[in-house]
């Protein structure tokens, strides 16, 4: 096995990096070949984790808040496409909180035939509680690691998905509209 790479851990063993040498270096192609397996096996466990918060009572109402309160107002077209949610179910969720006080609509000043949606005080109470869960629980998982791994561990995956924006950005950037590929790289709820 080369550098970088990961070995498949036996049952009951942890996954363990391969000793990538004295100082802990791995060219690029090392690198590239053990991250892209990460990548393939981080993004299989968050979709498995998608699909149990699928089946939880309010999951799709979380990501339609986290939306309407990092990004501001909407048109529900426009939270559909960013959330990549069908236009019929983000309908349905957004009646539902309306109903509850969680979002409001006005008219939209640029076409008053349409409407905006926007998060209440208390809509933005329940986005703050799901993200305070969210966070409690990602701090429960990462206790045990030192501190100077988890602050690498942001530290990076911050380097990461900037780096895969803007090389996003310069590979396509030319036939998107602005703020896409961006969208596409933000967290769907933070």
């Amino acid at each position: 096995m080369g550098k970088g790479t990961v070995d498949a851990p036996e049952a009951g063993e942890s996954r363990a990096v391969a000793d990538p040498g004295p100082v802990g270096a791995a060219s690029a192609e090392e690198a590239g070949a053990g991250l892209g397996t990460e990548i393939v096996r981080f993004t299989r466990l968050v979709a498995a984790r998608r699909h149990r918060t699928r089946l939880e009572q309010g999951a799709g109402e979380r990501v339609l808040l986290a939306r309407l309160v990092r990004d501001g107002e909407q048109r529900a077209t426009d939270l559909a496409a960013d959330t990549f949610l069908d236009l019929s179910t983000v309908s349905r969720q957004v009646r539902s909180m309306v109903e509850r006080g969680l979002i409001e609509r006005r008219p939209d000043p640029q076409d008053r035939r349409g409407t905006l949606l926007y998060a209440t005080e208390s809509g933005r109470a329940v986005y703050e509680t799901y993200r305070r869960q969210r966070d409690a629980q990602l701090a429960e998982l990462l206790a045990p690691w030192p501190p100077e791994d988890r602050y690498q561990l942001i530290r990076l995956m911050t380097r990461l998905n900037d780096d895969l924006v803007a090389h996003q950005q310069k590979r396509h950037g030319d036939g998107d509209s602005p703020g896409i590929v961006a969208q596409q790289g933000a967290s769907t709820y933070e």
